[in-house]
């Protein structure tokens, strides 16, 4: 998945965040004030956002050069002990409204800054880094087995001048890691740093395709991870099925906090004291709350079967409770499981009915002017070659005619012509004889 008509010096498709493959930069942020102008250029922002590794990983930049950079521009900036490359991921004024998100200070005095427009030495510095970096997971994954550590590295990052590497790694307690850092820095020969971080971070570092067959949200959009517990699939009447509701970070899924609030903004109209209600036949237990057809389903004991109550009915049969009233039986509704019958429009027949008869005989009728036609191209091709069973059919015909009539001169010439050569041929006459009267 990329961008494979991408022309851009960036490696990026210069979108303008409307890129839609996701791996030119994920995470990425739509500018939608990059065509507004301003004015006042002393009090625009001057802080720059660039992200690094695809967006796996974002950080803040000042931009102290009299330079504007654009979306997607490779820039270099300050790194550990050397310089790191980076692409643009916001610029202007919507920066202000990101540092605010994560309350980063605009003047804050440690803020590293821009060094330069990235050039072709940095890009090539980069891409060798770059290289190295799978190479490097793999060693240092076999590291931290041999010294049995219960970790796990997911990710490592190489800076641009490959003096400094960040590994990711998940654990899930603390981890005494003094020696591998040592192991690390003898092996790869830079500046160590490791980072723990969750199952969703490792998730979105990864990316991969979700139950709903889209891109992770945590790999595309979703930057800020809430927690997500059972009680929020019981509000919303999903079965408590781990497999079902964990998503690949082996967690539950992110996705099921999008729609919590619309269901507790529905649920505020249901009685919140109707877990129970006492009637005749016993007490009935509240087994599910359906908003989108506002009934609350209840079970009698020493049954299986559910009764569907509206809210009136609930609330009705509670206040009887309180009086030290039960009612006989529970005022059931009628559920249709159906869908409603939807209503076909009446259309006009303009054009008029064609049914499947004239077609046919329509059809018949063309491959039948069709074979005419080739029959008599066939024969016109060659006029003076008939076949010898019509021929022959064609000249009994006619013989047969001319006997037909006795009164026929051309028949009754062939019938003397006919005894004349018999004659000729009993009497044993040579051809050039001739007979005298």
């Amino acid at each position: 998945m990329g961008c494979s008509g991408c022309s851009s010096a960036s490696g990026g498709c210069s979108s303008n965040g409307g890129c839609s493959s996701g791996s030119c930069n994920r995470m990425d942020v739509y500018d939608w004030l990059a065509d507004i102008p301003f004015a006042d250029d002393i009090s625009s922002c001057k802080v720059v956002e660039v992200s690094f590794n695809h967006g796996s990983r974002k950080d803040f930049f000042k931009n102290t050069l009299s330079q504007h950079f654009s979306k997607g521009e490779l820039v270099s900036v300050e790194g550990v002990n050397g310089f790191d490359v980076g692409s643009v991921n916001l610029s202007g004024e919507l920066v202000r409204l990101q540092m605010k998100k994560y309350k980063v200070d605009e003047n804050n005095p440690e803020m590293k800054k821009i060094l330069r427009k990235a050039n072709e030495n940095d890009i090539a510095r980069m891409k060798e880094s770059k290289a190295k970096e799978k190479g490097a997971l793999i060693r240092s994954r076999a590291i931290a087995r041999q010294l049995n550590l219960e970790m796990k590295i997911s990710e490592v990052e190489i800076q641009a001048d490959g003096k400094k590497a960040t590994f990711f790694y998940i654990a899930d307690g603390r981890v005494d890691f003094r020696e591998l850092i040592k192991l690390y820095a003898s092996e790869f020969r830079v500046k160590v740093e490791m980072r723990q971080i969750g199952a969703r971070q490792e998730a979105a570092k990864i990316g991969g395709i979700g139950s709903s067959g889209r891109e992770l949200c945590s790999s595309t959009w979703l930057s800020d991870f809430k927690s997500v517990n059972t009680s929020v699939a019981r509000y919303q009447n999903l079965s408590i099925n781990q497999t079902k509701l964990s998503g690949q970070c082996g967690r539950l899924k992110c996705c099921l906090n999008f729609e919590l609030d619309t269901y507790l903004d529905a649920l505020q109209h249901f009685p919140t004291d109707a877990d129970t209600l006492e009637v005749a036949k016993g007490r009935a237990v509240l087994v599910k709350k359906d908003i989108f057809k506002n009934l609350m389903w209840y079970t009698l004991p020493d049954s299986n079967k559910q009764y569907p109550l509206t809210i009136e009915s609930v609330k009705k049969i509670k206040a009887q409770n309180r009086e030290g009233i039960r009612p006989e039986e529970l005022e059931t509704t009628e559920v249709s499981s159906r869908k409603p019958r939807e209503v076909e429009p009446e259309y006009a027949d303009l054009v008029g009915q064609i049914s499947l008869k004239s077609l046919e005989r329509t059809t018949r009728r063309r491959k039948d002017k069709e074979r005419s036609k080739q029959q008599a191209q066939s024969g016109g091709n060659k006029p003076n070659q008939i076949a010898k069973p019509e021929r022959d059919q064609k000249n009994q015909q006619r013989a047969a005619s001319q006997k037909s009539h006795p009164n026929n001169k051309h028949g009754n010439r062939y019938q003397q012509n006919k005894q004349g050569n018999s004659n000729k041929h009993n009497s044993g006459s040579k051809p050039g004889d001739t007979k005298k009267s």
